[in-house]
């Protein structure tokens, strides 16, 4: 765990220097931003491995730096907020934070979940080729192949794509508009409510495969591939 690379985007220096020397303990590598611009101008030059990102800062908001690290990689977030502002966790999964902690945080607390969203940000048994797998299940890309308790399952490749990017980011919830735009596209208009049907014949091809892993609704919200820690 030690060695990666953390931003931390806050325009409170006493929280950012608290949080430096705290991570510097655990092995963590830290740059440090005091504004909105700062923190994207950091994000695109150290290229780090998380960011810690404060709501409200001066120059740009703490959303609008999360929508533009979303807009270049899949690098998680995790947003500070303090104790009182309106937190909107629907807006936050939908700009595609991975968590949130309200100020005062203990920063113990801090630094189990930066490892909690590394570990679960981190593609199990992910393969260069294309390949995905967890325990009974397998969907590679490559052959557009769906292999359930080792045998294979007929999917159309929709139904594979979506199987595939929900498993390869454990844990992490999506809203319909995420997947439909990862999956179908940009270009696609349909009813967001075509994800709910290919979850569906997923699940019936994935029923009771495996207790360490299953596609879950999170009401309200959308989806995630949940694996057990």
């Amino acid at each position: 765990m030690a060695n990666e690379k953390i931003l931390i985007a806050d325009d409170d220096k006493n929280i950012c220097e608290l949080l430096r020397l705290y991570l510097a303990k655990e092995g963590y590598e830290t740059v440090i931003a005091n504004d909105g611009e700062a923190a994207v101008a950091a994000f695109e030059k150290e290229k780090p491995n998380m960011v810690l990102l404060d709501v409200m800062m001066p120059k740009m908001d703490g959303w609008e730096v999360c929508r533009r690290i979303r807009a270049a990689d899949n690098t998680p977030v995790i947003m500070l907020t303090a104790k009182g502002e309106t937190f909107d966790k629907v807006l936050g999964l939908e700009l595609g934070a991975d968590d949130y902690v309200v100020k005062p945080f203990d920063s113990k607390e801090v630094v189990a979940r930066i490892k909690a969203v590394l570990r679960r940000c981190t593609p199990a048994e992910a393969q260069p080729d294309g390949v995905i797998s967890y325990d009974k299940l397998s969907v590679d890309l490559t052959r557009y192949e769906l292999k359930v308790n080792g045998q294979v399952v007929d999917a159309p490749p929709k139904e594979l794509e979506l199987l595939y990017y929900l498993a390869s980011h454990p844990n992490r919830v999506f809203t319909r508009d995420q997947l439909l735009d990862e999956v179908w596209g940009f270009e696609y208009y349909g009813d967001s409510r075509t994800i709910d049907v290919h979850v569906k014949r997923l699940r019936e091809k994935l029923e009771n495969t495996s207790d360490q892993w299953s596609l879950k609704t999170v009401w309200g919200v959308g989806y995630k591939f949940e694996v057990k820690e």
